[in-house]
Protein backbone atom coordinates (compact mmCIF):
# COMPACT_ATOMS: atom_id res chain seq x y z
CA UNK A 1 0.00 0.00 0.00
CA UNK A 2 2.83 2.36 0.91
CA UNK A 3 4.49 1.59 -2.42
CA UNK A 4 1.27 2.47 -4.29
CA UNK A 5 0.90 5.72 -2.35
CA UNK A 6 4.53 6.57 -3.06
CA UNK A 7 4.04 5.87 -6.76
CA UNK A 8 0.88 8.02 -6.89
CA UNK A 9 2.67 10.83 -5.06
CA UNK A 10 5.61 10.61 -7.46
CA UNK A 11 3.26 10.64 -10.46
CA UNK A 12 1.31 13.67 -9.17
CA UNK A 13 4.57 15.47 -8.43
CA UNK A 14 5.81 14.78 -11.96
CA UNK A 15 2.54 16.09 -13.43
CA UNK A 16 2.74 19.20 -11.27
CA UNK A 17 6.33 19.88 -12.32
CA UNK A 18 5.54 19.31 -15.99
CA UNK A 19 2.50 21.52 -16.00
CA UNK A 20 4.36 24.35 -14.31
CA UNK A 21 5.48 26.75 -17.08
CA UNK A 22 8.29 28.08 -14.88
CA UNK A 23 10.20 24.86 -15.53
CA UNK A 24 10.22 25.64 -19.25
CA UNK A 25 10.68 29.39 -18.98
CA UNK A 26 14.16 28.53 -17.68
CA UNK A 27 15.10 27.56 -21.23
CA UNK A 28 14.75 31.24 -22.13
CA UNK A 29 18.09 32.43 -20.84
CA UNK A 30 20.26 35.45 -21.48
CA UNK A 31 23.38 33.45 -22.38
CA UNK A 32 21.75 31.68 -25.31
CA UNK A 33 20.05 34.91 -26.36
CA UNK A 34 23.36 36.76 -26.35
CA UNK A 35 25.13 34.13 -28.41
CA UNK A 36 22.45 34.07 -31.10
CA UNK A 37 21.88 37.82 -31.19
CA UNK A 38 25.58 38.57 -31.63
CA UNK A 39 25.50 36.36 -34.71
CA UNK A 40 22.14 37.54 -36.06
CA UNK A 41 23.11 41.21 -35.80
CA UNK A 42 26.67 40.76 -37.06
CA UNK A 43 28.08 42.36 -40.21
CA UNK A 44 27.64 39.03 -42.00
CA UNK A 45 23.93 39.85 -42.35
CA UNK A 46 24.57 43.43 -43.54
CA UNK A 47 21.50 44.85 -41.83
CA UNK A 48 19.05 42.27 -43.27
CA UNK A 49 17.41 44.66 -45.72
CA UNK A 50 14.56 43.07 -47.63
CA UNK A 51 15.51 41.93 -51.12
CA UNK A 52 19.23 41.51 -50.41
CA UNK A 53 21.30 38.34 -50.34
CA UNK A 54 21.97 38.97 -46.66
CA UNK A 55 18.24 38.96 -45.93
CA UNK A 56 18.22 35.48 -47.50
CA UNK A 57 20.96 34.52 -45.04
CA UNK A 58 18.72 35.73 -42.21
CA UNK A 59 15.72 33.63 -43.23
CA UNK A 60 17.94 30.58 -43.66
CA UNK A 61 19.42 31.19 -40.20
CA UNK A 62 15.91 31.12 -38.72
CA UNK A 63 14.81 28.09 -40.72
CA UNK A 64 17.86 26.14 -39.56
CA UNK A 65 17.14 27.00 -35.91
CA UNK A 66 13.66 25.52 -36.20
CA UNK A 67 15.05 22.45 -37.91
CA UNK A 68 17.55 21.99 -35.08
CA UNK A 69 14.76 22.28 -32.49
CA UNK A 70 12.54 19.84 -34.35
CA UNK A 71 9.72 22.37 -34.67
CA UNK A 72 7.65 21.77 -37.79
CA UNK A 73 7.05 24.23 -40.63
CA UNK A 74 3.59 25.75 -40.81
CA UNK A 75 3.05 25.26 -44.55
CA UNK A 76 1.38 22.04 -45.60
CA UNK A 77 4.09 21.52 -48.21
CA UNK A 78 6.69 21.19 -45.47
CA UNK A 79 8.26 24.58 -46.14
CA UNK A 80 9.03 27.16 -43.47
CA UNK A 81 8.88 29.93 -46.07
CA UNK A 82 5.84 31.98 -46.96
CA UNK A 83 6.81 33.73 -50.18
CA UNK A 84 5.86 37.41 -50.17
CA UNK A 85 5.61 39.04 -53.64
CA UNK A 86 7.02 42.56 -53.60
CA UNK A 87 7.77 45.24 -56.15
CA UNK A 88 10.63 47.71 -56.09
CA UNK A 89 9.56 51.08 -57.48
CA UNK A 90 12.64 52.72 -58.95
CA UNK A 91 11.15 56.13 -59.60
CA UNK A 92 7.84 57.91 -59.39
CA UNK A 93 6.98 60.87 -61.60
CA UNK A 94 3.68 62.68 -61.09
CA UNK A 95 2.47 65.81 -62.85
CA UNK A 96 -0.37 67.65 -61.14
CA UNK A 97 -2.29 70.60 -62.58
CA UNK A 98 -5.37 72.51 -61.47
CA UNK A 99 -6.90 74.78 -64.12
CA UNK A 100 -3.62 74.60 -66.03
CA UNK A 101 -1.48 75.66 -63.05
CA UNK A 102 1.40 73.32 -62.17
CA UNK A 103 2.01 71.97 -58.67
CA UNK A 104 5.13 70.14 -57.60
CA UNK A 105 5.96 66.85 -55.95
CA UNK A 106 7.21 67.14 -52.33
CA UNK A 107 6.52 70.89 -52.35
CA UNK A 108 2.74 70.72 -52.84
CA UNK A 109 1.68 67.05 -52.87
CA UNK A 110 2.73 63.42 -52.66
CA UNK A 111 1.21 60.11 -53.74
CA UNK A 112 0.85 57.73 -50.83
CA UNK A 113 0.70 54.42 -52.67
CA UNK A 114 2.24 53.29 -55.96
CA UNK A 115 0.05 52.29 -58.90
CA UNK A 116 0.70 51.48 -62.52
CA UNK A 117 1.17 54.42 -64.87
CA UNK A 118 -2.09 56.31 -65.22
CA UNK A 119 -3.51 59.54 -66.62
CA UNK A 120 -6.50 61.37 -65.17
CA UNK A 121 -8.00 64.34 -66.96
CA UNK A 122 -11.11 65.48 -65.12
CA UNK A 123 -13.29 68.54 -65.52
CA UNK A 124 -15.21 67.69 -62.39
CA UNK A 125 -14.29 66.70 -58.89
CA UNK A 126 -16.40 66.25 -55.78
CA UNK A 127 -15.68 67.92 -52.47
CA UNK A 128 -17.15 65.75 -49.69
CA UNK A 129 -16.11 67.63 -46.55
CA UNK A 130 -14.57 65.16 -44.13
CA UNK A 131 -15.29 62.24 -46.45
CA UNK A 132 -17.24 60.33 -43.79
CA UNK A 133 -20.25 58.07 -44.21
CA UNK A 134 -21.75 56.91 -40.93
CA UNK A 135 -25.25 56.01 -39.77
CA UNK A 136 -25.41 59.33 -37.91
CA UNK A 137 -23.42 61.47 -40.35
CA UNK A 138 -23.01 61.34 -44.13
CA UNK A 139 -20.80 63.69 -46.17
CA UNK A 140 -21.82 61.89 -49.37
CA UNK A 141 -25.52 62.64 -49.04
CA UNK A 142 -26.93 64.04 -52.31
CA UNK A 143 -23.47 64.10 -53.96
CA UNK A 144 -22.77 61.87 -56.97
CA UNK A 145 -19.04 61.01 -56.99
CA UNK A 146 -19.08 58.29 -59.66
CA UNK A 147 -16.10 58.67 -62.03
CA UNK A 148 -15.04 61.88 -60.28
CA UNK A 149 -12.03 62.69 -58.14
CA UNK A 150 -13.09 62.93 -54.51
CA UNK A 151 -11.58 65.66 -52.32
CA UNK A 152 -11.83 65.47 -48.52
CA UNK A 153 -10.26 67.18 -45.53
CA UNK A 154 -8.65 65.49 -42.54
CA UNK A 155 -10.40 64.77 -39.26
CA UNK A 156 -14.06 64.73 -38.28
CA UNK A 157 -16.65 67.36 -37.31
CA UNK A 158 -17.15 68.96 -33.89
CA UNK A 159 -20.42 70.27 -32.52
CA UNK A 160 -20.90 73.75 -31.06
CA UNK A 161 -19.78 72.49 -27.63
CA UNK A 162 -16.47 71.19 -28.95
CA UNK A 163 -17.53 67.53 -28.77
CA UNK A 164 -16.87 65.12 -31.61
CA UNK A 165 -20.10 64.77 -33.53
CA UNK A 166 -19.90 61.02 -34.03
CA UNK A 167 -18.96 60.05 -30.46
CA UNK A 168 -20.85 62.94 -28.79
CA UNK A 169 -17.87 63.36 -26.44
CA UNK A 170 -14.35 64.77 -26.25
CA UNK A 171 -13.06 61.38 -27.48
CA UNK A 172 -12.51 61.17 -31.20
CA UNK A 173 -13.39 58.23 -33.42
CA UNK A 174 -11.53 56.21 -36.03
CA UNK A 175 -12.11 59.06 -38.49
CA UNK A 176 -9.56 61.26 -36.67
CA UNK A 177 -6.67 58.79 -36.56
CA UNK A 178 -4.46 59.76 -39.49
CA UNK A 179 -3.38 56.36 -40.86
CA UNK A 180 -6.59 54.50 -40.07
CA UNK A 181 -8.79 57.43 -41.09
CA UNK A 182 -6.98 57.92 -44.40
CA UNK A 183 -7.41 54.24 -45.30
CA UNK A 184 -11.09 54.34 -44.34
CA UNK A 185 -11.76 57.49 -46.37
CA UNK A 186 -9.96 56.30 -49.49
CA UNK A 187 -11.71 52.91 -49.37
CA UNK A 188 -15.07 54.64 -49.00
CA UNK A 189 -14.39 56.90 -52.00
CA UNK A 190 -13.45 53.86 -54.07
CA UNK A 191 -16.62 52.03 -53.05
CA UNK A 192 -18.69 55.08 -53.99
CA UNK A 193 -17.34 54.86 -57.56
CA UNK A 194 -14.76 57.67 -57.51
CA UNK A 195 -11.86 57.72 -59.97
CA UNK A 196 -9.32 59.03 -57.46
CA UNK A 197 -8.92 60.51 -53.99
CA UNK A 198 -7.25 63.68 -52.70
CA UNK A 199 -6.84 64.27 -48.96
CA UNK A 200 -6.20 67.82 -47.73
CA UNK A 201 -4.05 67.35 -44.64
CA UNK A 202 -1.12 69.73 -44.23
CA UNK A 203 0.35 67.89 -41.21
CA UNK A 204 0.14 64.46 -42.86
CA UNK A 205 1.52 65.87 -46.13
CA UNK A 206 4.55 67.46 -44.46
CA UNK A 207 5.28 64.31 -42.49
CA UNK A 208 5.27 61.96 -45.49
CA UNK A 209 6.80 64.48 -47.88
CA UNK A 210 9.84 64.76 -45.60
CA UNK A 211 10.08 60.98 -45.28
CA UNK A 212 9.78 60.26 -49.02
CA UNK A 213 12.15 63.03 -50.02
CA UNK A 214 14.80 61.82 -47.58
CA UNK A 215 14.50 58.31 -49.00
CA UNK A 216 14.98 59.62 -52.53
CA UNK A 217 18.06 61.63 -51.52
CA UNK A 218 19.52 58.48 -49.98
CA UNK A 219 18.85 56.59 -53.20
CA UNK A 220 16.27 54.36 -51.51
CA UNK A 221 13.41 52.97 -53.52
CA UNK A 222 9.79 52.43 -52.60
CA UNK A 223 8.79 48.84 -51.91
CA UNK A 224 5.20 47.61 -51.95
CA UNK A 225 3.27 44.37 -52.22
CA UNK A 226 3.09 43.00 -55.76
CA UNK A 227 -0.47 41.72 -55.52
CA UNK A 228 -3.74 42.62 -57.23
CA UNK A 229 -4.88 45.75 -55.43
CA UNK A 230 -7.16 48.65 -56.13
CA UNK A 231 -5.59 50.76 -58.88
CA UNK A 232 -6.73 53.97 -57.31
CA UNK A 233 -4.73 57.18 -57.25
CA UNK A 234 -4.24 58.37 -53.69
CA UNK A 235 -2.84 61.89 -53.23
CA UNK A 236 -2.13 63.92 -50.10
CA UNK A 237 -1.87 67.69 -50.53
CA UNK A 238 -0.79 70.59 -48.36
CA UNK A 239 -2.28 74.04 -47.98
CA UNK A 240 -1.25 75.39 -51.39
CA UNK A 241 -3.44 72.92 -53.29
CA UNK A 242 -6.02 72.62 -50.51
CA UNK A 243 -6.83 76.32 -50.73
CA UNK A 244 -7.24 76.03 -54.49
CA UNK A 245 -9.88 73.32 -54.29
CA UNK A 246 -12.82 75.59 -53.47
CA UNK A 247 -16.42 74.51 -53.11
CA UNK A 248 -18.97 75.03 -55.86
CA UNK A 249 -22.68 74.25 -56.26
CA UNK A 250 -23.88 70.89 -54.87
CA UNK A 251 -20.38 69.84 -53.90
CA UNK A 252 -19.16 69.62 -57.51
CA UNK A 253 -16.14 71.69 -58.57
CA UNK A 254 -15.33 73.07 -61.97
CA UNK A 255 -11.54 73.54 -61.83
CA UNK A 256 -10.00 71.06 -64.24
CA UNK A 257 -7.59 68.60 -62.65
CA UNK A 258 -4.93 66.89 -64.76
CA UNK A 259 -2.75 64.13 -63.29
CA UNK A 260 -0.09 62.13 -65.17
CA UNK A 261 1.44 59.30 -63.14
CA UNK A 262 4.42 57.22 -64.28
CA UNK A 263 6.66 54.73 -62.50
CA UNK A 264 9.21 52.02 -63.23
CA UNK A 265 9.20 48.85 -61.15
CA UNK A 266 11.00 45.54 -60.64
CA UNK A 267 9.26 42.57 -58.96
CA UNK A 268 11.03 40.37 -56.39
CA UNK A 269 10.15 37.90 -53.65
CA UNK A 270 10.94 37.91 -49.95
CA UNK A 271 10.08 35.37 -47.27
CA UNK A 272 8.22 35.17 -44.00
CA UNK A 273 9.30 32.29 -41.74
CA UNK A 274 6.46 30.33 -40.09
CA UNK A 275 6.80 27.38 -37.70
CA UNK A 276 4.23 25.69 -35.50
CA UNK A 277 3.77 23.51 -32.43
CA UNK A 278 0.32 22.01 -32.90
CA UNK A 279 -2.16 21.97 -30.07
CA UNK A 280 -3.02 18.60 -28.58
CA UNK A 281 -6.69 19.40 -27.84
CA UNK A 282 -7.65 22.43 -29.95
CA UNK A 283 -5.17 22.35 -32.84
CA UNK A 284 -7.43 24.50 -35.04
CA UNK A 285 -7.12 27.50 -32.70
CA UNK A 286 -3.92 29.54 -32.96
CA UNK A 287 -1.79 31.87 -30.85
CA UNK A 288 0.61 33.77 -33.13
CA UNK A 289 3.86 35.14 -31.71
CA UNK A 290 5.49 37.53 -34.18
CA UNK A 291 8.54 39.71 -34.77
CA UNK A 292 10.06 41.22 -37.89
CA UNK A 293 13.25 39.65 -39.19
CA UNK A 294 14.43 42.53 -41.40
CA UNK A 295 16.19 45.84 -40.75
CA UNK A 296 17.26 48.78 -42.94
CA UNK A 297 20.49 47.37 -44.41
CA UNK A 298 23.70 49.21 -45.24
CA UNK A 299 23.94 52.87 -46.33
CA UNK A 300 26.72 55.44 -46.65
CA UNK A 301 29.33 52.75 -45.96
CA UNK A 302 27.67 51.94 -42.63
CA UNK A 303 25.95 48.72 -41.63
CA UNK A 304 22.70 49.11 -39.68
CA UNK A 305 22.73 45.83 -37.76
CA UNK A 306 19.44 46.29 -35.91
CA UNK A 307 20.33 44.36 -32.75
CA UNK A 308 17.39 45.82 -30.84
CA UNK A 309 15.23 46.54 -33.92
CA UNK A 310 14.27 43.77 -34.23
CA UNK A 311 17.01 41.28 -33.55
CA UNK A 312 15.86 41.26 -29.94
CA UNK A 313 12.33 40.19 -30.87
CA UNK A 314 13.53 37.67 -33.45
CA UNK A 315 15.84 35.84 -31.04
CA UNK A 316 13.27 36.08 -28.25
CA UNK A 317 10.85 34.08 -30.41
CA UNK A 318 13.45 31.37 -30.98
CA UNK A 319 13.91 31.05 -27.22
CA UNK A 320 10.15 31.00 -26.60
CA UNK A 321 9.80 28.32 -29.27
CA UNK A 322 12.46 26.22 -27.55
CA UNK A 323 10.63 26.50 -24.22
CA UNK A 324 7.36 25.30 -25.76
CA UNK A 325 9.18 22.49 -27.57
CA UNK A 326 10.78 21.25 -24.32
CA UNK A 327 7.32 21.15 -22.72
CA UNK A 328 5.96 19.21 -25.69
CA UNK A 329 8.81 16.69 -25.47
CA UNK A 330 7.94 16.16 -21.80
CA UNK A 331 4.35 15.48 -22.74
CA UNK A 332 2.97 18.93 -21.91
CA UNK A 333 2.40 20.41 -25.32
CA UNK A 334 -0.09 23.29 -25.56
CA UNK A 335 -3.84 22.71 -25.93
CA UNK A 336 -3.99 25.26 -28.74
CA UNK A 337 -1.46 25.64 -31.52
CA UNK A 338 1.43 28.07 -31.12
CA UNK A 339 2.60 29.73 -34.35
CA UNK A 340 6.02 31.39 -34.55
CA UNK A 341 5.85 34.04 -37.28
CA UNK A 342 8.92 35.99 -38.43
CA UNK A 343 7.71 38.59 -40.91
CA UNK A 344 9.74 40.40 -43.53
CA UNK A 345 9.60 43.93 -44.96
CA UNK A 346 8.32 45.54 -41.75
CA UNK A 347 10.69 48.42 -42.34
CA UNK A 348 9.06 49.01 -45.75
CA UNK A 349 5.58 49.42 -44.32
CA UNK A 350 4.54 46.25 -42.41
CA UNK A 351 4.38 44.43 -45.74
CA UNK A 352 5.18 40.87 -44.60
CA UNK A 353 2.47 40.87 -41.94
CA UNK A 354 0.04 42.62 -44.28
CA UNK A 355 0.55 39.88 -46.85
CA UNK A 356 -0.10 37.26 -44.18
CA UNK A 357 -3.31 38.83 -42.88
CA UNK A 358 -4.78 40.38 -46.04
CA UNK A 359 -3.76 38.00 -48.81
CA UNK A 360 -2.51 34.61 -47.61
CA UNK A 361 -3.27 33.78 -43.99
CA UNK A 362 -1.75 30.34 -43.48
CA UNK A 363 -4.24 29.80 -40.67
CA UNK A 364 -7.77 31.25 -40.71
CA UNK A 365 -7.99 34.65 -39.07
CA UNK A 366 -11.29 33.68 -37.45
CA UNK A 367 -9.43 30.87 -35.66
CA UNK A 368 -6.57 33.11 -34.54
CA UNK A 369 -7.01 33.80 -30.83
CA UNK A 370 -4.38 36.50 -30.37
CA UNK A 371 -1.18 37.99 -31.72
CA UNK A 372 1.70 38.70 -29.35
CA UNK A 373 4.09 40.93 -31.28
CA UNK A 374 7.65 41.67 -30.16
CA UNK A 375 9.46 44.66 -31.67
CA UNK A 376 12.45 45.97 -29.66
CA UNK A 377 12.69 44.51 -26.15
CA UNK A 378 16.44 44.62 -25.50
CA UNK A 379 17.09 48.19 -24.34
CA UNK A 380 15.75 50.92 -22.06
CA UNK A 381 14.13 54.19 -23.04
CA UNK A 382 16.36 57.15 -22.05
CA UNK A 383 13.30 59.41 -21.97
CA UNK A 384 11.85 57.24 -19.23
CA UNK A 385 13.55 58.92 -16.27
CA UNK A 386 11.19 57.46 -13.69
CA UNK A 387 10.71 54.06 -12.08
CA UNK A 388 12.90 50.97 -12.35
CA UNK A 389 14.65 49.62 -15.46
CA UNK A 390 12.65 46.40 -15.22
CA UNK A 391 9.71 47.60 -17.32
CA UNK A 392 8.13 47.06 -20.72
CA UNK A 393 5.72 49.21 -22.72
CA UNK A 394 2.54 47.32 -23.56
CA UNK A 395 0.41 48.60 -26.41
CA UNK A 396 -2.98 47.30 -27.54
CA UNK A 397 -3.68 44.75 -24.81
CA UNK A 398 -7.01 46.33 -23.82
CA UNK A 399 -8.16 47.66 -27.19
CA UNK A 400 -10.09 44.60 -28.38
CA UNK A 401 -10.32 42.16 -25.46
CA UNK A 402 -10.74 42.87 -21.76
CA UNK A 403 -9.77 39.27 -21.03
CA UNK A 404 -6.45 39.55 -22.84
CA UNK A 405 -5.51 42.59 -20.80
CA UNK A 406 -6.49 40.91 -17.54
CA UNK A 407 -4.59 37.73 -18.41
CA UNK A 408 -1.48 39.76 -19.25
CA UNK A 409 -1.64 41.59 -15.94
CA UNK A 410 -2.28 38.44 -13.93
CA UNK A 411 0.48 36.41 -15.61
CA UNK A 412 3.01 39.18 -15.07
CA UNK A 413 2.11 39.51 -11.40
CA UNK A 414 2.45 35.76 -10.87
CA UNK A 415 5.67 35.10 -12.77
CA UNK A 416 7.80 38.03 -13.98
CA UNK A 417 6.92 41.11 -11.93
CA UNK A 418 7.80 43.57 -14.69
CA UNK A 419 6.44 47.12 -14.55
CA UNK A 420 3.87 47.21 -17.34
CA UNK A 421 3.92 50.74 -18.71
CA UNK A 422 0.93 51.83 -20.82
CA UNK A 423 2.26 55.28 -21.76
CA UNK A 424 2.07 54.59 -25.51
CA UNK A 425 -1.26 52.77 -25.32
CA UNK A 426 -3.12 56.09 -25.26
CA UNK A 427 -5.35 56.55 -28.31
CA UNK A 428 -3.97 60.07 -28.66
CA UNK A 429 -0.30 59.03 -28.48
CA UNK A 430 1.42 61.37 -30.99
CA UNK A 431 4.01 58.65 -31.75
CA UNK A 432 1.23 56.38 -33.02
CA UNK A 433 3.17 53.23 -32.11
CA UNK A 434 -0.04 51.20 -32.17
CA UNK A 435 -0.07 51.60 -35.95
CA UNK A 436 3.66 51.17 -36.53
CA UNK A 437 4.42 47.50 -35.98
CA UNK A 438 3.14 44.21 -37.33
CA UNK A 439 0.48 43.57 -34.68
CA UNK A 440 -1.62 46.29 -36.31
CA UNK A 441 -2.39 44.12 -39.34
CA UNK A 442 -3.90 41.58 -36.94
CA UNK A 443 -5.72 44.20 -34.85
CA UNK A 444 -7.39 45.73 -37.89
CA UNK A 445 -8.83 42.25 -38.52
CA UNK A 446 -10.34 42.21 -35.03
CA UNK A 447 -7.72 39.88 -33.55
CA UNK A 448 -6.65 40.86 -30.00
CA UNK A 449 -3.01 41.91 -29.79
CA UNK A 450 -0.26 42.84 -27.39
CA UNK A 451 2.73 44.81 -28.67
CA UNK A 452 5.84 44.48 -26.45
CA UNK A 453 8.19 47.44 -26.87
CA UNK A 454 11.05 49.02 -24.91
CA UNK A 455 10.69 52.45 -26.58
CA UNK A 456 13.10 54.23 -28.89
CA UNK A 457 16.62 55.31 -27.99
CA UNK A 458 19.52 57.24 -29.53
CA UNK A 459 20.57 54.18 -31.56
CA UNK A 460 17.16 53.62 -33.14
CA UNK A 461 17.61 53.20 -36.94
CA UNK A 462 21.31 54.00 -36.63
CA UNK A 463 24.45 51.98 -37.24
CA UNK A 464 25.08 52.08 -33.48
CA UNK A 465 22.17 49.67 -32.72
CA UNK A 466 24.57 46.84 -31.90
CA UNK A 467 24.52 43.68 -29.79
CA UNK A 468 26.95 44.98 -27.17
CA UNK A 469 24.34 47.53 -26.05
CA UNK A 470 21.59 45.01 -25.38
CA UNK A 471 20.61 44.54 -21.72
CA UNK A 472 20.33 40.77 -21.75
CA UNK A 473 18.81 40.30 -18.31
CA UNK A 474 15.91 42.55 -19.33
CA UNK A 475 15.51 40.82 -22.68
CA UNK A 476 15.38 37.44 -20.92
CA UNK A 477 12.67 38.49 -18.46
CA UNK A 478 10.58 40.24 -21.13
CA UNK A 479 10.75 37.18 -23.40
CA UNK A 480 9.61 35.05 -20.46
CA UNK A 481 6.61 37.34 -19.98
CA UNK A 482 5.58 36.70 -23.60
CA UNK A 483 6.05 32.96 -23.06
CA UNK A 484 3.94 32.89 -19.90
CA UNK A 485 1.19 34.91 -21.59
CA UNK A 486 1.17 32.60 -24.62
CA UNK A 487 1.15 29.57 -22.30
CA UNK A 488 -1.94 30.86 -20.50
CA UNK A 489 -3.75 31.76 -23.74
CA UNK A 490 -2.97 28.35 -25.23
CA UNK A 491 -3.93 26.25 -22.21
CA UNK A 492 -6.94 28.00 -20.67
CA UNK A 493 -10.30 26.31 -21.03
CA UNK A 494 -12.03 28.94 -23.20
CA UNK A 495 -10.66 31.17 -25.93
CA UNK A 496 -10.58 34.85 -25.04
CA UNK A 497 -13.51 36.97 -26.11
CA UNK A 498 -13.37 40.05 -28.34
CA UNK A 499 -15.63 42.45 -26.46
CA UNK A 500 -14.54 45.86 -27.74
Amino acid sequence: MKQILALVTLLLTAISIGQNPSNYAEYINKHDIKKMLYEYSSDKFMGREVGTNEQKLAVNFLRNKYLEMGIHPANKNGNYFQYVPLINENFRKVEFKIAGEDYFYYKDFITKTPIKSKNIDSDLYAYVGYGIKDKNYNDYKNIDVKDKIVVAVAGEPLDKFGNYFLTKSKTNSIWSNSEESHNAKINLAYEMGASGFILIDDYYFKRYSYYYKNNELKGETNVSLNVPQKQFLNIIVGKSIGNKLKKQKNGIYQNKITINYKNSSEPFVSENIIAIIKGNELPEEYIIISAHLDHIGAHDNKIFNGADDDGSGTIAILEIAEAFKKAEIDGYGPKRSIVFLHVNAEEKGLLGSKYYTDFEPIFPLKSTIANLNIDMIGRTDPKRDYGQRNYIYLIGSDKLSTELHEISERVNKKYTNIELDYTYNDDNDPNRFYYRSDHYNFAKNNIPVIFYFNGTHDDYHRASDTADKIEYDLLENRARLVFYTAWELANRQNRIIVDK
